[in-house]
């Protein structure tokens, strides 16, 4: 497992992660041993990049990851949270250093640690971006020794890029994969200039570019491929990263011919993430410990072609593109 630098931060992490959403919640029956085997897996790979979130059933992801982590001997990997999305009603308003702070203090106790290695603000409203006490409110938190480092969730290239003008935010995460490709427009050429950190979340597309996902699928009603197709519960844009489920199912079929002999479509949809080098860490999630170590094994793909890149680009711009871009 090959490492990137983790921005301007000293540390150095695996280039694949691991993303705790779907150990928490919001995927289906995910059991708390099928959970805690998909991260063991994914450490005994050389995973050293874990993200969670403190919704993630309701702080079941970060205590998961604690009990596993309270297991393992060794380096301790780099656990990134995020706080904010546990605001009701979510609005700007409640960025409060009070909230705040008091959301960080609870998963510093879900995750047993007297300061976290990174939070992040989970997708906050747009206007917060214009909000520069928000930013010295989480300036206030770090100096105060609770976080070591702060960065932004965001849902828009415009957040991103407005984000990266506060000098202490030091990585984005963002939605980056073959059916959102609008990141490497600009914002990446942006964040390589200011040594950002990038979390590329969504890789697969909500499992649809697993290539295992047909029109016969069925979602349980607690899977948010189900509750939020339409963007009724959060942003639709993190639901099969906002593509027509229809029109998504086409564009597999193409990228499947792109493919190459002994991997399979989710190892190729990251290695082509990882064909970027603003790309920090890629955080595909895992059900159980055997996605976990497929997922890990992408890293070992080689390097893909100019006309492999070329022809995934092209499917974008003729399938994809006219449903996702500017919207994101």
């Amino acid at each position: 497992m090959r490492s990137r630098p983790f921005g301007r931060l000293s540390a150095q992490v695996s280039e694949v992660g691991f993303g705790a959403w779907q150990i928490g919640s919001a995927w289906g029956d995910v059991s708390e041993e099928d959970g805690k085997a998909a991260l063991n897996a994914a450490l005994d790979a050389g995973i050293t990049f874990v993200d969670t979130a403190d919704v993630y059933g309701d702080g079941r992801s970060e205590k998961i990851i604690a009990e596993v982590l309270g297991t393992r001997s060794g380096t301790r990997p780099f656990v990134a949270s995020k706080a904010g999305r546990r605001l009701d009603p979510h609005v700007v308003e409640g960025y409060t250093k009070k909230n705040l702070e008091a959301f960080i203090d609870r998963s510093l106790s879900n995750l047993k640690v007297d300061a976290l290695d990174l939070v992040q603000l989970h997708c906050p409203p747009l206007e917060a971006y214009w909000r520069p006490e928000i930013f010295e409110a989480v300036d206030e938190i770090q100096k105060a020794g609770k976080i070591k480092a702060y960065g932004v969730s965001v849902e828009k290239v415009e957040e991103a890029l407005k984000a990266i003008e506060y000098p202490n935010v030091v990585s984005v995460q963002i939605i980056y994969n073959l059916f959102r490709q609008r990141p490497a427009d600009l914002f990446f050429e942006q964040a390589k200039k200011k040594n950002i950190a990038v979390i590329a979340r969504v890789p697969l597309a909500s499992g649809l570019l697993s290539g295992k996902i047909t029109k016969e699928t069925k979602f349980a009603s607690d899977d948010h491929r189900a509750f939020n197709r339409h963007g009724e519960a959060f942003d639709v844009g993190e639901t099969f990263a906002g593509v027509p489920f229809e029109t998504g199912l086409k564009a597999v079929e193409e990228i499947r011919k792109l493919v190459p002999a002994g991997a399979s479509m989710a190892q190729f949809a990251l290695r082509w993430i990882l064909m970027s080098e603003a790309v920090t860490v890629v955080i595909p999630g895992a059900r159980n410990a055997e996605q976990a170590q497929a997922n890990a094994r992408a890293a070992d793909l080689a390097p893909l072609s100019q006309d492999v890149m070329a022809a995934a680009r092209e499917i974008y711009d003729r399938l994809v593109k006219p449903h996702v871009h500017q919207r994101w």
